[in-house]
């Protein structure tokens, strides 16, 4: 085959029901906020423990014996001076208990977080397969996760075995051949080339061993292959294909360079959500049909479907168009999510502002010194970017029974109750927020309880109440929500941006 109809391939199921694809690739997005729960429910025992020992009373007295932190850069030696005053509150919170409570909760995240990411980069790996087979690619994945993802982990823990080793001989070598040198020529000098050559070949060894396990996650899905199989027949695939394995090679290379150039470029402008956006949406799933479209042309395999007969204008219109209509068939068809999620965003506020209430007078918050220095269209860029990575990770965390969404929910609502006590001026706070709040936190409410939504179906299919085609239903249904959801943020964005900061203003 010619690679230009790889590249067609990849195009043609980017741009056929997208919705069918890119929810994995969102799940992808929102496995941290999964991971955060484990943290999370360990400061929530950590707090009863505290409070079973009283030493959080003891805590909340010593805070509010303490006065206001003075400026640091203005008065270093002031802001020492109060800073010395925290020693008590830490001997309060360095205990044996807590101390092993928090080695649990780092062990018990990163192997969540282990788990959750090879059984989505399954799922992902597994989805591409079958849109490039003409094939449902929700369905194939959640089957491709369920199965694969065991195999996946030994091949992430293999990699990470294979860069220790190379840079561990690398290093120990270019270590000793550099000291005997040193000693040899009596000046340390003399052994900066031989540091610098260890550190390229360091380099290129790195590189060769991600090159090899790049493709290794494909050749067990197409094949069926173990770890050590799947390495096998890649080797045998860049033997026998090169031309088209360079190309998937420069392709990722070329891509990934112009990502984080992109990511630099809008990052100096303090806008910093474009480059997961980009990443989730179109990045990861083109590359990953890349590699798995050229890997099925050596195996005979791709069959993928037609290129839609629509242009990309009309398509994007008519997936804005779809996103809206499923976002209000949603909000009519779940009124009781809406009502569990109103009821944890309220439970959140009413936490934090009773939580805050030992700081009042200690600590302030201002909306105006949040806002000095902010360029409108860069502050919009980023709320809508940032809000909408929120709803994302927020929907689709709760694949995990809902608990991430339920918790994401109590999160933001504890962040606003605790911002709203500590206010210096509410009435000043309250008038910034009435524009864009009445479109914003309804929005975000409906993503946390699309969250719910998902995480109930996702509960029945763990208890064998419906099929696995309910639950793939249910994340493509989730995506155009989310889809509505963001034109909504995009407006309340612009709001906020331009609106929201000035026109109370004209009223002092």
């Amino acid at each position: 085959m010619a690679l230009s109809d790889f590249v067609a391939a990849v195009v043609a199921v980017l741009r056929r029901r997208p919705g069918d694809l890119l929810p994995l690739y969102l799940l992808g997005v929102a496995v941290p906020a999964i991971v955060r729960v484990v943290p999370f429910l360990a400061l929530g025992v950590a707090y009863l423990q505290l409070a079973a020992t009283g030493r959080l009373e003891t805590i909340q007295t010593q805070l509010a014996d303490l006065e206001s932190p003075p400026d640091p850069n203005a008065d270093p030696e002031a802001f020492e001076t109060w800073a010395s005053g925290l020693e008590p509150l830490v001997d309060q919170l360095v205990t044996p208990p807590l101390l092993a409570l928090a080695a649990v909760s780092v062990i018990a995240s990163v192997l969540v977080f282990a788990v959750l990411s090879a059984a989505v980069a399954a799922g992902q790996v597994s989805a591409c397969y079958g849109r490039l087979r003409g094939t449902r690619g929700l369905r194939t994945g959640i089957d491709g996760a369920v199965r694969f993802w065991l195999r996946f982990l030994g091949l992430f823990v293999l990699e990470l075995v294979c860069w220790a080793v190379v840079l561990g001989t690398v290093g120990i070598a270019t270590a000793l051949f550099a000291g005997g040198i040193s000693l040899a020529a009596g000046s340390g000098a003399v052994a900066i080339p031989v540091v610098l050559l260890g550190a390229f070949v360091a380099f290129l060894g790195v590189l060769v061993v991600r090159a090899l396990f790049a493709l290794a996650p494909v050749a067990i899905v197409v094949d069926d292959a173990g770890v050590v199989t799947s390495l096998r027949n890649v080797l045998g695939f860049v033997r026998s294909q090169p031309v088209a394995a360079a190309f998937y090679y420069v392709i990722a290379i070329g891509v990934l360079v112009g990502l984080s150039t992109i990511t630099g470029l809008f990052s100096v402008a303090d806008i910093v959500t474009v480059g997961s956006l980009l990443s989730a949406l179109v990045v990861m799933p083109a590359l990953d049909l890349l590699k798995t479209a050229i890997y099925c042309g050596y195996r005979g395999r791709l069959r993928p479907p037609e290129p839609p007969a629509r242009s990309l204008r009309d398509g994007v219109q008519a997936g804005l168009r779809r996103g809206w209509h499923e976002l209000i068939a949603f909000v009519r068809a779940h009124p009781g999510a809406h009502v569990v999620a109103a009821g944890l965003g309220l439970l959140g506020f009413w936490m934090g502002w009773v939580a805050a209430g030992p700081f009042v007078g200690t600590f302030e918050a201002s909306i105006t010194a949040r806002l000095e220095g902010e360029f409108p269209p860069t502050m919009a860029a980023n709320l809508f970017g940032n809000n909408w990575l929120v709803a994302f990770t927020t929907a689709y965390a709760g694949v995990a029974f809902a608990i991430p969404a339920i918790v994401s929910l109590l999160f933001n609502g504890v962040s606003i109750g605790v911002l709203a006590r500590l206010e210096v001026d509410p009435f000043e706070l309250a008038a910034f927020v009435l524009p864009h709040g009445i479109l914003e936190i309804p929005v975000i409410l409906i993503a946390g309880a699309l969250g719910i939504s998902v995480g109930v179906t996702a509960w029945q299919t763990w208890r064998g109440r419906v099929e696995r085609p309910e639950l793939a239903a249910a994340l493509e249904r989730a995506f155009w929500v989310l889809i509505g959801i963001g034109i909504v943020l995009a407006v309340a964005a612009i709001i906020e941006g331009f609106v929201s900061p000035y026109y109370y203003r004209l009223f002092l």
